[in-house]
């Protein structure tokens, strides 16, 4: 467990959730690059039904990046938050990743980092700018980015050719047809 988050020069932490999938690493690298990996924080909230090779990914992922990699768990599963909850997530409203993503996220930022200390960086790209903008509502008064809403744009097959010419095998839901790596493959916001 980190005792204290990353800053750069002038005190500001950059903090990147990265959830294991290919548009966090990519966006992480972005902020790595600008900002210089020991003042980069690679956040990863665990909702414990994980693919195995997401975490061998993360680890891979960081250890190029050469950022610390926090990882974090609430302490329930997606089928533990529906059951409390008494509702049962779909592709439009996912308890499951409100509560063991966002909620607990804010809540452990909040007693570590001042918002104005603090930029939260997601992996969301170009093709999902809706999620964007309702991201950085709900993370007030956090300043949220978003690096792969900004040019230069890129593909999910330039992101694979990056962790290629890295060394870094892509996660292997991506490689069994999955559009994402996050909940073992069974995401409730891709649907399933």
């Amino acid at each position: 467990m980190i005792t204290e988050i990353p800053r750069d020069e002038h005190g500001i932490a950059h903090i990147v959730m990265f959830s294991g999938g290919l548009g966090s690493f990519a966006a992480a690298k972005r902020i790595v690059d600008k900002h210089g990996p020991a003042a980069v924080l690679l956040l990863f909230a665990n909702t414990l039904i994980e693919d195995e090779d997401l975490y061998r990914f993360m680890r891979e992922g960081a250890e190029y990046l050469g950022a610390q990699l926090l990882i974090l768990k609430e302490g329930r599963d997606p089928w533990q938050v529906f059951f409390d909850v008494k509702f049962l997530g779909n592709p439009r409203i996912d308890p499951c990743s409100k509560v063991l993503k966002r909620q607990f996220l804010r809540e452990w930022l909040k007693e570590r980092c001042e918002a104005s200390a603090a930029v939260i960086y997601l992996g969301i790209d170009w093709t999902e700018e809706h999620r964007f903008v309702a991201a950085q509502k709900y993370w007030m008064p956090w300043v949220v980015e978003a690096p792969l809403c900004s040019p230069p744009l890129v593909l999910k097959d330039d992101i694979l050719h990056m962790l290629k010419a890295a060394g870094i095998a892509s996660p292997r839901l991506y490689e069994m047809g999955f559009p994402h790596n996050n909940c073992g493959g069974f995401c409730i916001k891709a649907g399933q």
